[in-house]
């Protein structure tokens, strides 16, 4: 059933204002549940802290929010494994279910002690990913927490570290390039064994003498547009979000915003899509458009 203009202009307005509440300042304890062995869990005693264990390469550990939502931001200040984290994965993203899945990433790939993680983002959109891009962390990402976030509106998807933008795509459907826009994602975090890939290639395999393999978090933040995937909370969500909106817009980036994103591109990214391609044949379309 289509929706006539002043039916659409009146949910916008109310969803909007819905969404300027959303989840901010969630619980893991009450705002999530663990999916994946729960007994490899911890939550702190006022459920704003969670740590996570690896114990061997069969286990693992998976928190799922309860809601799902349509844009917004997404954060949390995370401490990696310390010491010898190879073939370990931590990961921080959002996901829709189902056929043809959204999703967007930050995967935080161990090493050797004394060797940097890599720090690896990717957005899919329709069931297509294939757009990654890797940084090495200006810092040490297992001495203390630091925060990663994850801004997702109509117009563009920024990630953060503390802050910083490091990474923008841009909403270019209207050229046919591929950008989530109507299917509702969970927040996710998550620890996994990938000893076959992750670490150099998977020349370097984990040291299971060290397990556990602990990753700590804290201070989630949801402030988003909570939403079932019918048409009127999209339509809302969408107005929350957009042009216009309360909480994000699309004026993107600030002038010091982008001058410390292109700093970090410059001095920190180990691999972008756009340049190293030989999986992909060609460059994406997008990477020929303005991201920022």
């Amino acid at each position: 059933m289509k929706m006539d203009i002043s039916s659409r202009a009146v949910l916008l307005v109310a969803v909007a204002a819905a969404a300027t509440i959303g989840l901010a300042g969630a619980s893991f304890r009450d705002n999530c549940d663990i999916k994946w062995n729960a007994e490899n869990a911890a939550f702190s005693d006022d459920g704003h802290g969670l740590t996570m264990s690896l114990k061997s390469n069969t286990s693992g550990c998976l928190l799922q929010t309860k809601q799902q939502f349509i844009y917004g931001s997404v954060s949390t200040r995370i401490k990696l494994v310390p010491g010898n984290s190879a073939g370990t994965v931590t990961t921080y993203y959002t996901s829709s279910v189902g056929k043809d899945h959204d999703e967007i990433d930050f995967e935080f790939l161990g090493n050797e002690t004394g060797k940097p993680y890599t720090l690896h983002t990717n957005v899919f959109a329709d069931g297509v990913g294939k757009k990654e891009m890797q940084f090495v962390p200006w810092f040490d990402p297992t001495a203390d927490f630091h925060a990663y976030t994850i801004s997702w509106t109509p117009c563009m998807i920024v990630w953060y570290v503390d802050d910083v933008p490091i990474r923008v795509f841009r909403n270019y459907r209207d050229k046919g390039i591929a950008y989530p826009i109507k299917r509702p994602m969970f927040g996710y975090s998550s620890i996994w064994s990938a000893e076959d890939w992750c670490t150099q290639g998977g020349r370097v395999k984990a040291d299971w003498s060290k397990a556990p393999f602990v990753a700590s978090y804290r201070d989630m933040v949801l402030d988003v547009c909570p939403c079932d995937g019918s048409d009127s909370c999209v339509y809302g969500c969408e107005g929350a979000f957009g042009h216009g909106g309360q909480q994000q817009n699309c004026a993107g980036l600030s002038d010091q915003q982008r001058t410390k994103m292109l700093e970090k591109q410059k001095y920190n990214r180990i691999y972008d899509y756009c340049v190293d391609y030989k999986d992909n044949k060609k460059p994406g379309p997008e990477c020929s458009l303005p991201q920022y």
